[in-house]
């Protein structure tokens, strides 16, 4: 009896043990706070993978469908069915929207969630879905625009988002004279670490720099699984599709595909089974002839990308084939430039094998190919002992991230609302309605000037073909009076303007056909500059004024937002060292900017890449501390400070005197306001140029013009591209490279050869250490624009003082022989300045109010006007500098 019950009290404790095993390993498996499956169009639930999407013709109160029937009457939705094309069901039925409508989600727990979209266009009675066109957004980023899927083809779309509201809202919105459509609609929480939120950038731009990708949309572009093994979504925690990696291999016969059924070795801090599951890190493909003496070759999978946008790319390792640790090293490739050298995994995890592992990269595809290659091989270091060659990859993933303008297709789309709704109606009335008037006026007049449109005809035509953006009308300042408060031009190809330098502040709004006579029809051999926004054309007035022609691009990136920036600061501005703006042309699709025409081009045309003569490095610095008084009347000029955002050599120019004037604001924003220490806005520069700190951490101050500037110093001493991808690797980044000489005291090395015995060292050192302040890591770390140019004006006389008294004009004896510094420093043009100096600033820029950055400058001045000249001046004689 008492046997019996034991027996029976063990054969409990092992059903609470089996149980408690079984809810532990459940416990394990992640359960999303949200998960919205909708079958769209569907009368009836369906399953998928034991997953159960429901129809939304039976929406309840936890989410909402909503048309525009609820806004604007007469509004259509309608279901259709159709035999499913891959066995899921998810793509026979449809939802059909004819004008804007939206699918609202509650959030139950704010953070990353998938969203995962179907579509497969057939034929249903009127509608044939094959000719749908529409855009897919939400209340913060644009997933699709202007999106028309393929002919009887599936499309699976997969996004990742940080959702920071109680609800998503994912809007539908037609093409004119369009419809959209969807199959299916998946909402759901994914784990808070399966983004971690930094990744590490691998671009030429700024190597090796830590980059979050918390608040960033991403879309799944490839997830392949190597081993050459498919993992379906019944057999992922999170319902992923991995896709065999045989059909992306650069070369099969340089691989092997493992797989293992050991044991993986999940470590604190590594990868988990949200990350990728067991199927992917249980199976690998390595080098065909592993641990072979001798064999070093790289093993390849090529991808095709779109080259407009930038990518996260993850790697996932995972050490199944060897059998001691720190047997495996190797390196990781992608692209031309390394991820990762002499990768040791075991030693990344506790010197534990079969330990899950990824990594995170970010990485542009520039150099035009339109592909991008990863690739494994084995380490090549020459210090390492004696290590068997072998590399390996587990998996991979590569998701695009969001643009500038928070989109994943290319362009802004106006997400729709309700209020957007109604607007959008009055909108395509008004426009119906202005299209039937021009073509009732369009048939008079046909008939009344029939001989006169002929010869109009023409350049009509290259008007219209000349445009695929929708037509605007600017109006900066309301009325009908242009942006710069002056009358219109009168179209006659004259001009009332003066062009001395100096903006009148008369901005003339031009006709397009003036600019085209004034550009010989733009000409293509008229063109003296290219840019983001377009090309630059030289152009003639009647009264044989020059003028430069800026022509907006449509299929540029930059657009309305920048010819609006443009015309409104430098409608403001007015300053000497700033390149004037003339006048613009908005008519009809044209987004035209006129300047005053700059004789000598552009600082980069005179440091390489063309015949120009040598500049001399007094032209040198003089051309450096024009720019930056202009960038210091930006930074200092205005109540609040402007902030350039794109400086580079390209955008600097010269008139016939070489006077340097700073050119292209359309990237331009304005500053912080005052109680805040900068402003938080999307990356947007140019390569080589870009502040890493602003890169990193998308907030923009001052100190981000500083950075770059630093790098347009560098350039006029080198004489170099700053990213020049043919040079040996640790070249190829001017800013870096240089810094490395700089710091070793030997900048004389690397500049230009056609400078070498002219620059006095004196001032080579000075302007060496201001260029090495200006790149300091951290913005707060970096001097002022009053300060650097400063520097610059010392710089100068270094050379120019110390030069005379080398050649005899002053024997060096004595302090008070030196030229003085200070009336140049302390001079400013009253022409290029209304502001009345309460302070006096380095060049004439001032304003009582502003404080910050001149704290340098002041002591300097302070130098200058309350101590003797003779010490001030001590330090030339000395070559020691400041």
């Amino acid at each position: 009896m008492g046997a019996r019950r034991v027996r029976s009290d063990l054969l409990m404790i092992s059903v609470i043990i089996s149980v408690s095993c079984a809810l532990v390993a459940a416990s394990a498996v992640y359960i999303p706070p949200d998960s919205y499956l909708i079958d769209c169009g569907s009368s009836v639930n369906t399953t998928v993978d034991s997953r159960i999407f429901v129809s939304d013709a039976l929406a309840t109160s936890s989410w909402s469908l909503k048309t525009s029937q609820s806004v604007l009457a007469n509004i259509e939705s309608t279901a259709v069915s159709l035999k499913s094309v891959d066995g899921s069901g998810l793509y026979s039925t449809a939802r059909i929207f004819t004008t804007a409508s939206s699918y609202t989600f509650p959030i139950k727990r704010q953070g990353r969630h998938f969203v995962r979209l179907r579509f497969f266009p057939f034929v249903y009675r009127s509608f044939n879905l094959s000719t749908a066109r529409f855009s897919v957004s939400t209340q913060e980023f644009t997933f699709l625009s202007d999106f028309q899927p393929e002919k009887s083809e599936a499309v699976f779309k997969e996004y990742s988002m940080n959702v920071t509201s109680e609800t998503l809202v994912l809007f539908f919105t037609p093409s004119f004279n369009a419809t959209a459509f969807i199959n299916a609609i998946e909402v759901v929480s994914v784990p808070d670490d399966l983004i971690s939120g930094v990744a590490t950038s691998i671009d030429r731009a700024a190597p090796k720099l830590d980059i979050s990708v918390t608040g960033m949309a991403l879309e799944t572009v490839f997830r392949v699984n190597m081993g050459n093994l498919s993992v379906s979504p019944l057999n992922d925690t999170l319902s992923r599709t991995w896709t065999p990696d045989s059909g992306f291999l650069v070369n099969e016969n340089l691989a092997k595909f493992v797989t293992a059924s050991g044991k993986l070795n999940y470590m604190e801090g590594g990868a988990n089974q949200e990350s990728a599951p067991d199927s992917v890190y249980g199976s690998l493909t390595e080098m065909a002839f592993a641990n072979v003496s001798g064999g070093v070759f790289n093993v390849s999978w090529e991808f095709s990308l779109d080259t407009s946008f930038t990518y996260m790319v993850r790697l996932h390792f995972c050490d199944i084939v060897s059998t001691a640790t720190n047997a495996l090293l190797f390196n990781v490739y992608i692209g031309s430039f390394y991820a990762d050298h002499d990768l040791d995994l075991t030693s990344k995890m506790s010197n534990t094998l079969a330990a899950p592992y990824y990594q995170d990269f970010i990485v542009k595809v520039t150099d035009g190919s339109e592909k991008i290659r990863v690739s494994i091989g084995p380490t090549t270091s020459t210090t390492i002992g004696s290590v068997e060659p072998n590399a390996i990859l587990n998996g991979l993933e590569i998701m695009k991230l969001n643009n500038s303008i928070g989109s994943l297709d290319g362009s802004d789309v106006h997400r729709s609302s309700n209020s957007d709704s109604k607007k959008n109606i009055g909108l395509i009335i008004g426009i119906t309605l202005a299209c039937v008037g021009i073509v009732a006026v369009l048939a008079v007049l046909c008939l009344v000037f029939r001989k006169k449109k002929k010869k109009r005809g023409k350049r009509t035509q290259r008007t219209k073909s000349s445009s695929t953006w929708m037509p605007f009308s600017i109006s900066i300042g309301g009325g009908t009076s242009n942006t710069f408060g002056s009358k219109f031009y009168n179209g006659n190809g004259t001009s009332t303007y003066t062009s001395g330098g100096q903006n009148t502040n008369l901005g003339l709004s031009f006709s397009f056909a003036v600019l085209q006579d004034a550009t010989n029809d733009f000409d293509a051999s008229w063109i003296i500059g290219v840019g983001g926004f377009g090309n630059v054309y030289k152009g003639v007035l009647k009264d044989n004024t020059k003028i430069a022609v800026k022509r907006g691009n449509p299929k540029s990136q930059q657009g309305l937002n920048e010819f609006r920036t443009e015309i409104d600061l430098l409608s403001r501005l007015r300053h000497r060292h700033l390149v004037s703006l003339i006048g613009y042309c908005d008519e009809g699709s044209e987004m035209i900017l006129v300047y005053e025409y700059m004789e000598k081009g552009t600082v980069k045309s005179h440091l390489y890449g063309s015949n120009n003569p040598t500049l001399s490095w007094k032209q040198r610095l003089e051309i450096c501390i024009g720019a930056a008084r202009g960038l210091h009347y930006l930074h200092t000029g205005q109540a609040k400070a402007i902030i350039h955002r794109d400086v580079k050599s390209a955008n600097i120019l010269l008139d016939e005197n070489l006077t340097a004037k700073v050119a292209d604001f359309g990237l331009s924003k304005t500053g912080p306001e005052l109680d805040q220490t900068h402003v938080s806005t999307a990356v947007k520069g140019s390569f080589g140029y870009l502040d890493p700190e602003y890169f990193r951490r998308q907030q923009l101050t001052e100190k981000s013009d500083i950075y770059s500037f630093a790098v347009v110093l560098l350039e006029v001493l080198c004489a170099r591209p700053v990213i020049d991808p043919s040079l040996p690797r640790e070249m190829v980044n001017l800013a870096e490279w240089a810094m490395k000489s700089q710091k070793k005291g030997q900048l004389e090395n690397i500049m230009d050869s056609r400078l070498t015995g002219t620059i006095r060292p004196e001032s080579l050192r000075k302007f060496g250490e201001t260029v090495e302040k200006c790149l300091a890591d951290y913005g707060v770390d970096r001097p002022s624009m009053g300060d650097v140019l400063w520097n610059l004006e010392y710089a100068l006389q270094l050379q120019e003082a110390l030069a005379s008294s080398s050649t005899g004009i002053d024997d060096g004896t004595s302090d008070t022989q030196i030229p003085e510094l200070a009336p140049q420093i302390m001079a400013h043009d009253n022409v290029e300045s209304e502001i009345e100096n309460s302070i006096v600033t380095v060049d004439g820029v001032g304003d009582s109010s502003n404080q910050e950055g001149d704290r340098g400058r002041q002591r300097d001045q302070g130098e200058v006007l309350g101590v003797g000249m003779s010490k001030v001046f001590s330090q030339l004689i000395n070559a020691e500098g400041r």
